[in-house]
């Protein structure tokens, strides 16, 4: 490693002595050996668990030296087993599970690569390694062969001496994962779960962290379901199939029920009921064998359980699909709607759809190359792997109770998938349930949650269901918190007005214009704290602007009564800024859309998503005369505004509305300053 170790490095390798590795070790071994990257990185744990390049360069050549020696490769097997005839034993690296035989009330091994399956192994040595009955797992094995026993009938001359695992068999892992977090602060350690598949955090943005981390999730949380759509080469099945033995990867193809759930001749149980996670790889050329392969799979999403013949089984394997865009995001979403990918029985099935608990925006994670991966420490992933699976008996979704109040626009299955989201997120970032979740923590989790839950949502309200209509999703930290709403980042523009309202004090206005100024669309964002008086932070302020700010404030303070109640704006200072999204720069004429940012920033409380504010009042709190009010409706419409608040003088020239703009605007009218701000606010 030429690069000293960094902060988190020291923190890692001091916290998790043993159990962390240098992630460009194993990348010297990828492909070379016919065993699983966690096998080669559990021997690298081993061996090379230190910060000293003169040990490190010793365990490589021990860890090169065992897998060359012990590792079958194709078409080797007998020659493994002649050896161990001619030298009486052999070690090697495999996969063991065992059986009873009721037969001879003896336990009998497997091992794959040498094509062996009554290999003879002492009842003390299953017991102290149980997982090979459930599954078994990878170890190093002395394999012995007895002539004598080869001469008898029926005999089994291999028999297994010795054993040392690699998987990790011992259950006790997660009280050392606890113990190690503590040395970690939150960003440390999202950035050290991130090294420990392999990436690089730095060589991410924020927003990519944050996807990678949604990708573990299915690890963490029983039955969760993710849809995870984007660009070629983000490495979006490498989780899946690298780093954990609990998951499986299912490619492209014919899928089978049978192997999917439950072998009704044999009663053989499928992939979600062995595995914590199948993840189905280009799920654009999967389908099953059965009509009825995709109820099947819809039932066991909802509730974990699925029926064939008389038995009802359940199961806690998650669903995990992942696919590819051939054009980008934006032209998805131009000819059709963000699950088009999916195969023809599910793309456009919305029951489907509300079984999916997260949408993973695939575009938003970079394309895996030499300059994203790390050459830090990160945890062992077989490590790392079983503290996952242990975190799936624990449910983190009582944090949120007391805490978060999620929005009015929330079904039940959309409450669901957001609590499931957050509850894994919170696994991942703070292991530890006796250690309490900060407000930033849980607000964090909460709006990736609510984020990916309602991408699901604007896809359903795409392929033109009326039940779906309402995706303003929101939510609320503790009692007095401020409503604060969450977007799908694809789906807005910087400018163009947004359906869902914006945060107290900030309001989309329009200028009239007049003399050589077109009409223009601004955001007026206010904010308060203590003090007195309006602070205009443009420097210079245009004069317009400043006019149209002098005139709310003063109509604020005069009738304060009736807009904010007993709140006394003369306490609060206001902050006051303007921005332009057109060539209109003045900011002449707005003082309505001021007077009313200024009453919500002091209320806190919302306007409505998706509302434009026209009208100017003069320090009387007269309303005035907007000129071009056809004008102001139509630049509404092609910015993306649902409604337009209008002075009540301007009604009578919307007359002349051509029926197209009066059909996709609605216009309220308004007589004051007080009845305009009773319409605007959120309901």
């Amino acid at each position: 490693m030429s690069e000293p170790l960094d902060p988190i490095d020291q923190i890692a390798t001091r916290a998790f002595e043993g159990y962390v590795v240098r992630k460009d070790l194993v990348r010297k071994f990828k492909g070379q050996y016919p065993v699983p990257t966690y096998v080669a990185e559990f021997l690298l744990g081993r061996y090379c668990s230190s910060v000293d390049e003169e040990e490190i360069a010793e365990g490589l050549k021990i860890v090169e030296r065992q897998l060359g020696e012990k590792t079958i490769r194709a078409g080797e097997h007998e020659l493994f087993k002649a050896r161990a005839k001619e030298k009486g034993h052999v070690k090697l690296i495999d996969i063991i599970t065992a059986r009873l035989d009721s037969n001879t009330d003896s336990f009998l091994a497997t091992l794959p690569s040498v094509q062996l399956k009554d290999v003879r192994i002492s009842e003390e040595m299953v017991h102290a390694n149980e997982r090979m009955l459930t599954g078994g797992f990878y170890a190093e094995v002395e394999l012995a062969y007895d002539p004598t026993i080869a001469q008898e009938k029926n005999g089994r001359p291999f028999g297994i001496e010795n054993m040392r695992e690699i998987q990790l068999s011992k259950r006790e892992v997660l009280p050392t994962l606890y113990a190690g977090r503590e040395a970690f602060s939150t960003e440390e350690w999202k950035d050290f779960l991130i090294r420990s598949i392999g990436m690089e955090p730095e060589k991410l943005t924020p927003r990519g962290r944050d996807m990678i981390l949604l990708r573990m999730v299915p690890f963490v949380e029983r039955n969760y379901n993710v849809v995870e759509l984007g660009p070629r080469g983000t490495g979006k099945s490498h989780l899946f199939q690298q780093i954990s033995p609990y998951a499986h990867l299912v490619s492209g193809g014919k899928s089978s029920v049978a192997r999917m759930f439950v072998n009704n001749s044999s009663g053989q149980r499928g992939l979600v009921c062995q595995y914590d996670v199948v993840c189905f790889d280009e799920i654009s050329g999967v389908s099953f064998d059965q009509k009825d392969g995709v109820n099947i799979m819809k039932g066991y999403m909802e509730s974990g359980e699925f029926s064939r013949g008389k038995e009802s089984i359940r199961a806690d394997g998650g669903m995990v699909m992942v696919g590819n865009f051939d054009v980008d995001v934006q032209h998805q979403q131009r000819i059709g709607h963000l699950f088009g990918p999916l195969p023809a029985e599910m793309r456009d099935d919305t029951a489907f759809m509300d079984r999916i608990h997260a949408y993973l925006p695939g575009w938003d994670v970079p394309k895996v190359s030499r300059e994203v991966l790390t050459d830090h420490f990160g945890l062992v992933s077989d490590y790392l792997s079983e503290c996952w699976n242990q975190l799936r008996r624990q449910s983190r979704q009582s944090v949120m109770q007391g805490r978060a109040h999620l929005g009015g626009a929330l079904s039940g299955r959309d409450t669901t998938g957001v609590m499931k989201t957050v509850s894994g997120l919170i696994k991942l970032v703070s292991p530890n349930p006796e250690v309490p979740v900060s407000d930033e923590v849980l607000e964090w989790a909460l709006r990736i949650s609510l984020e990916c839950r309602r991408r699901v949502k604007e896809q359903q309200k795409r392929i033109g269901s009326a039940e779906f209509r309402n995706t303003q999703f929101s939510y609320t930290l503790g009692d007095e918190g401020v409503e604060k709403f969450v977007s799908t980042p694809e789906l807005y523009s910087e400018d163009s007005i947004g359906s869902d309202p914006l945060p107290p004090g900030q309001v989309w206005v329009m200028s009239p214009g007049g003399g050589d100024e077109n009409p223009g669309l601004y955001r007026v964002d206010i904010t308060e704290g203590p003090g007195s008086g309006v602070k205009i932070l443009n420097q210079p302020a245009p004069p317009a602007f400043k006019e149209s700010v002098r005139c709310a404030e003063q109509n604020l303070y005069v009738r304060a009564k009736e807009l904010v109640g007993d709140r006394d704006p003369r306490q609060h200072e206001f902050s006051v800024q303007l921005r332009a999204f057109d060539s209109a720069k003045s900011g002449a004429g707005v003082g309505v859309g001021v007077l009313l940012a200024l009453c919500s920033s002091l209320v806190q409380k919302s306007l409505k998503g998706g509302l434009m504010i026209t009208g100017s009042l003069n320090l009387g709190g007269s309303i005035e005369t907007i000129f071009n009010p056809v004008s102001a409706v139509e630049i509404a419409v092609e910015k993306g505004a649902s409604s337009i608040l209008m002075p009540i003088s301007s009604r009578r020239q919307l007359n002349d509305l051509p029926d197209e703009m009066a059909a996709r605007i609605t216009i309220l009218y308004y007589f004051d300053a007080r009845d305009a701000l009773l319409k605007a606010l959120a309901q």
